[in-house]
């Protein structure tokens, strides 16, 4: 017996629409799906949502500001206004961008790789080029981390 959200919820609409009580309906389901069963408050207020007239059985999404997405559009433009300008923040960059600023976090952070270091925005690992110029710059200092 599938016991997902979705199918009680269809069979909730069918006893509605059958003329069943909201009681009758939870006894009949309790009966059926035992501990899997929706809870009684939300069999009551999916009645009264297929009463008023709802025929969706999915859930509606949720108002607020919307998820944007990560593109690699997004992500170079992010990372070109950190080059240009190495103390600008993550409420700037999402103004500038108009994304959000816990998007602008996840980019800077996990995509790119930068951290603040003195207000300032830095990688957090070099790249291999910048890793063999300080190599041969000094590699007596690097030696030591090796052994």
């Amino acid at each position: 017996m599938d016991s997902s959200r979705s199918a009680q919820r269809t069979v909730i609409q069918f006893l509605r629409s059958e003329g069943e009580h909201d009681s009758q309906i939870y006894c009949r389901m309790k009966e059926v799906y035992g501990e899997q069963c929706l809870a009684r408050c939300t069999i009551f207020r999916w009645c009264q949502h297929y009463e008023a007239g709802r025929v969706n059985i999915k859930d509606l999404p949720l108002p607020g500001q919307g998820h944007a997405m990560t593109n690699s559009a997004t992500i170079s433009a992010v990372d070109e206004l950190i080059r240009q300008n190495c103390r600008i923040t993550t409420r700037e960059i999402a103004v500038e961008l108009s994304i959000r600023k816990g998007t602008v976090h996840h980019i800077i952070h996990r995509k790119l790789g930068y951290g603040k270091v003195c207000a300032q925005w830095v990688l957090k690992q070099l790249p291999e080029n910048q890793k063999t110029a300080r190599w041969e710059l000094d590699p007596s200092a690097t030696q030591e981390f090796l052994h």
